[in-house]
């Protein structure tokens, strides 16, 4: 696919902040109430939310930011359950070019088959790429799709998939504009209906909505899309005066769901001098052809579209 292919959009930009909501939210806050809230925020932020990873080098992060260069941040939706680990449902790739007001997002493929790198037995061995959380966390993902795109991620935010149901619970339920006219028929096997159009989900019709691919004729992609939906219905919901009564629920779903590199500091940086980057921003679905090895399916990305991708996030690195 070439780069004239990319679809490009101008958007809000509010979705891909999904740890910023809590910032966001002190917009619509006042005198001692504004303080509770950010001192609330701090504390779950710095205390809950925030772990480091062996993989990213966190002074060269952090001087990337003083200095306010571009950044590449991996956003990870990971399928986590009690006992299990679980695998990385969703892969993307955001780069931020302030100087240049503009960012783009690049989603990887779940079932993407690419060489495993870290520190597990599994590294060196050819898989899906959603298979190195399960085999090796955070850190072996991160790895991997380094090595996978030749780039430098600089920040992670993961979140738990589970938790998206929470987290629209918390903010009062969410509307999105929805493309196709289905019946959950897969994840909850409950009949939700899915109106083309305008809808509005709670928590648990938010699940099956995202999870949904085999009756979406664009697939993966489609799902892909779908997801940005949500998370972008969240933030704008969360981030309204009608939802200040929520916060407390807001930061109790944030701390038990998403991890991150980022530090509340980091974070305040990134909101207030990497906000030029959201005027003009670029998304993009890698492509590859479906295949069956051993009876296991894997996409096959060409090398001819990785070192695409890799030239796309090099040029908004530069």
């Amino acid at each position: 696919m070439k780069r004239s292919d990319i679809h490009k959009k101008k958007k809000k930009g509010k979705w891909w902040k999904i740890p910023l909501i809590l910032i966001a939210l002190l917009i619509v806050g006042g005198g001692g109430y504004l303080y509770t809230i950010y001192a609330g925020a701090k504390s779950t932020v710095d205390e809950e939310m925030h772990e480091k990873v062996a993989s990213i080098d966190h002074e060269a992060a952090k001087k990337k930011i003083s200095q306010q260069e571009p950044l590449n941040i991996l956003l990870m939706g990971v399928d986590e359950r009690k006992g299990d680990r679980g695998r990385s449902d969703a892969l993307m790739v955001l780069s931020l070019d302030p100087a240049n007001n503009r960012s783009q997002l690049i989603s990887i493929p779940r079932d993407t088959r690419t060489t495993l790198v870290g520190d597990d037995p599994m590294a060196g061995t050819k898989d899906k790429i959603n298979h190195a959380y399960a085999f090796g966390g955070t850190d072996m993902t991160i790895n991997t799709v380094e090595n996978f795109l030749d780039i430098e991620v600089n920040y992670y935010v993961k979140m738990n998939m589970q938790g998206l149901s929470e987290m629209v619970d918390a903010v009062g339920g969410i509307t999105v504009n929805n493309s196709l006219n289905w019946y959950d028929t897969g994840y909850y096997k409950k009949g939700y209906h899915y109106e083309k159009g305008r809808i509005t989900l709670n928590g648990p019709q938010t699940m099956g909505y995202v999870r949904m691919r085999y009756q979406d004729p664009n697939g993966d992609a489609g799902r892909n899309e779908r997801q940005r939906k949500v998370i972008q219905a969240i933030i704008d919901k969360g981030a309204s005066i009608s939802s200040v009564s929520r916060i407390g629920d807001i930061m109790d779903v944030l701390g038990n769901n998403v991890k991150t590199n980022m530090s509340f500091s980091v974070m305040k940086d990134i909101m207030l001098n990497y906000r030029s980057a959201q005027q003009n921003m670029v998304t993009y679905q890698m492509t590859g052809t479906g295949t069956k090895i051993n009876g296991t399916y894997y996409l096959r990305v060409s090398d001819q579209e990785v070192q695409e991708v890799h030239n796309m996030i090099k040029e908004y690195s530069s």
